[in-house]
């Protein structure tokens, strides 16, 4: 309309019209452009969910001698936000957890409420775990996941909560135009099935149509902010939190957690902008992020070690309040938003990162096929990661993970588009019916049970074996655990048949004192982003499991009349999202009874009642209709007990302050790449203050001008944070911090720093601070 106007205008004589129409034009065509090419909004964000890092038991082999005791590196949350502009809206939080919390869920959605109103909630929140076995337990709300960590742990209950708000709120306010785009590859040395004899129970034409016996892909989403460029990436690939081991008492993210940290350092490294879309890999090594602040400060090596000499511990003293240990090294690029990367768990049941296979420990032999044991015992029976240790096999799987993101990263081109979407509803699990094809042609009416744990599920798996005399692929059980279990609750004939061919050592979803011991109402959830389809699983599906959960929801979504999908449709599943119920095999795989199958709580139908649940959500979004919400979780909060006793007192030896070095690094000591400094330190109780989003340990560097300023902390995958006692009653204790000189460090003047708080008897707390003496990095 307005150019036929501009012509008339020209044709009649009037010349200097002309030029504003044209400019009216060319403003609304790139106007028009910019809309048409921002169909979403974005926003992503961060924070700190480390938790207790003392005293606590930690969550996932569901070992009473695995205490925290200090930090690998910190936990976090992350979140992104996808918005239609006028329309819908999806939020997606990964947590550096071993899983999602019911508890969790409701309260977070609770704050959200108050805070947005009805904008965020459980139809279009979806906040998953990535099942690292190494962060504080205690923050489940039934009894059955929380007995080794004393009951409930309010601390790490609280922060979990704490950080998913603040990461949201940091994602939704950093809402703004931009673009999604898809990748996906196989990654094919990060794992390995390690219940093969279940994975063969099922049916051989089945298992034809796949290469492998675990899901090799990745599937990556890349954010690009319209005006900053790159700002994130979250991606889904399947394989176990179980690097670091079942002994290990070091908070760490495991292996997916240090993928993530390697990813958002080598961005943040390289620095993104909107002219920059892709990085080589190759450009930086992993886990060696280079301070940005720091300039080379000396040549001379001699005078370096003559000026270290020059600085001697500086003796522990007090700080007015912990806003003096928020030293935070990371920082937003350029005043932008900064970059955030989540490596989200997915269908990971029966994957192992220890991917050198399991081995005896008392033999080296392969351990038997069909049961992982050695001469019948389980214990002995492990997994292989790849690395000298499993801090090494950590790096290396994380390594493996954020390789490959980085390469579908920097080729990814299919953009994401259409709709923003979702559905969610609870469903009562525990008797839940499921229509199933009968042998004569026709439909038969079967249905879950309550929850049970069965025999195998005490043997544990290769990646942390039980103990006793329990062994994977036990289906009769053991008569003298059978009297131990009757005297705890004895399940009745109904419950031993409906589980079968399960032997029941724990009738879990039947004990109700003090409360429910078990979860019976689970959520179940899709989320879609225009092509890429999330389903929000709350448990761990097996490798075959949840194959043929995404097959049919596929098959639901690209068929239809009134279907808006194609035949490209990106499935992605979401484990251990919003509640957390163990495992779910196939029916085949359930009569095995591996470990797996042991812990698939409601029944040899647990997966086909899935299947058909999801099914109809698959259907009401194609449809646009709407579906029940279903009977809603509980809140037990009230009902929580705990028994962890907190922290009395600290104290420190007549003459010595909190803070104070109790073994120095040596007088003009001087180290290379690779070596391990190491300096103790006398401290108090970490519980005291968490110091979230700080630091417990820094390295600090000598600029050119004579200043200390950080250069490594606690998030760093080459610094680790160790607390410990003389004694368990103990109100003394130590900090040692361990720096393994990274390769990219520069040559210079360090020392180590402390930061913590002790309580006084009466319950008053002081931060405070200690550094070591200075040493020399050649």
């Amino acid at each position: 309309m307005e150019s036929s106007s501009c012509l008339r205008h020209y044709t009649h004589g009037f010349s200097g019209s002309i030029w504003i129409c044209f400019l009216l034009v060319f403003v609304l065509q790139n106007c028009s452009r910019a809309l048409s090419d921002s169909t979403y909004l974005i926003g992503l964000g961060s924070y700190d969910i480390t938790g207790p890092a003392a005293d606590v038991n930690m969550m996932g082999y569901a070992n009473a001698e695995q205490i925290v005791s200090g930090i690998h590196f910190r936990l976090k949350a992350r979140t992104f936000i996808v918005a239609e502009p006028e329309g819908n809206r999806v939020v997606f939080v990964n947590l550096d957890a071993c899983m999602a919390s019911q508890l969790v869920t409701i309260k977070v959605l609770e704050r959200l409420k108050s805070r947005y109103g009805e904008l965020y909630n459980e139809k279009n929140v979806a906040i998953s775990g990535i099942h690292t076995h190494a962060g504080p337990g205690g923050y489940l709300q039934h009894v059955v996941y929380i007995v080794t960590s004393l009951g409930f742990v309010r601390q790490s209950f609280d922060v979990i909560v704490d950080g998913i708000e603040k990461s949201i709120m940091e994602a939704h306010e950093n809402l703004r135009p931009g673009k999604i785009f898809v990748n996906k590859g196989d990654l094919l040395d990060a794992g390995v099935n390690r219940s093969p004899s279940a994975y063969l129970n099922n049916p051989a034409a089945e298992r034809r149509k796949y290469n492998y016996n675990v899901d090799k892909e990745m599937t990556l989403l890349k954010f690009v902010d319209d005006e900053w460029g790159p700002v994130g990436s979250f991606n889904w690939f399947a394989t176990h939190g179980t690097s670091m081991s079942r002994t290990n008492s070091l908070i760490s993210g495991d292996n997916k957690g240090a993928a993530a940290r390697f990813m958002e350092d080598w961005a943040e490294q390289r620095g993104f902008t909107k002219e920059t879309n892709s990085i080589n890999s190759d450009d930086f090594g992993t886990g060696n992020r280079i301070s940005s602040i720091i300039s080379q400060p000396h040549e001379n090596f001699a005078d370096l070690v003559h000026l270290a000499s020059s600085f001697e511990a500086s003796g522990g003293r007090r700080l007015a309040s912990s806003a003096s240990v928020m030293q935070r090294i990371r920082s937003s690029q350029l005043n932008g938003p900064k970059f955030v990367s989540a490596f989200c768990q997915s269908n990971c049941g029966d994957v192992s990162p220890n991917v050198l296979g399991t081995y005896c420990i008392d033999t080296g032999l392969p351990c038997d096929f069909n049961h992982s044991t050695c001469n019948g015992k389980n214990e002995l029976c492990y997994g292989r990661g790849p690395g000298q240790d499993e801090f090494d096999s950590t790096r290396i799987i994380g390594d493996r993970q954020f390789a490959k993101a980085v390469d579908l990263f920097n080729a990814a081109s299919e953009r994401v588009q259409g709709k923003i979407d979702y559905r969610h509803t609870y469903l009562d699990f525990s008797q839940l019916e499921v229509i199933l094809p009968s042998s004569d042609g026709g439909q038969k009416v079967v249905k879950t049970c309550p929850a049970a744990m069965g025999f195998a599920f005490a043997a544990g798996t290769t990646d942390g074996p039980g103990a006793f005399d329990f062994k994977q692929g036990d289906d009769t059980g053991n008569p003298f655990w059978k009297l131990v279990r009757n005297l705890i609750k004895a399940p009745g004939k109904e419950q031993i048949a409906c589980q079968q061919p399960k032997p029941i050592l724990l009738d879990t979803g039947e004990m109700k004192i003090p409360y429910a011991w078990a979860p019976s109402i689970l959520p179940i959830q899709i989320i879609r982003l225009g092509q890429v389809v999330i389903l929000s699983v709350p448990g761990e599906f097996t490798t075959m499991a949840g194959r043929r959960l995404r097959d049919a929801v596929k098959d639901v979504l690209t068929s239809g009349i009134k279907s808006e999908f194609g035949s490209n449709v990106h499935v992605v599943i979401a484990g251990l999202t919003n509640t957390y119920s163990q495992y779910v095999t196939t029916f085949e795989e359930y009569e095995i009874q591996r470990y797996e199958g042991a812990s698939t709580l409601y029944g040899p139908h647990t997966l086909s009642a899935y299947i058909q649940e999801f099914k109809k959500l698959a259907s009401a979004m194609v449809d646009g209709q709407s579906v029940p919400s279903g009977p809603p979780a509980p809140d037990l909060l009230d009902k929580q007990i705990s028994f962890l006793p907190g922290v009395v007192v600290d104290t420190t030896p007549v003459g010595v302050k909190f803070g104070d070095v109790s073994v120095d690094i040596p007088l003009n000591s001087t180290f290379k790449r690779n070596d391990t400094v190491t300096a103790t330190f006398w401290s108090a109780c970490p519980r005291n203050d968490l110091l979230t989003d700080g630091s417990f340990a820094l390295v600090e560097i000598l600029d050119s001008s004579n200043n200390w300023v950080p250069a490594y902390d606690d998030d760093d995958f080459c610094l680790r944070f160790k607390w410990s006692r003389p004694s368990k009653l103990s109100a003394h204790s130590h900090a040692t911090i361990e720096w393994r000189i990274p390769d990219t460090a520069i040559s210079g003047v360090y020392r180590l720093r402390h930061f913590g708080a002790s309580k006084r008897l009466f319950g008053s707390i002081t931060h405070f601070t200690g550094t070591s003496r200075a040493f020399v990095v050649l």
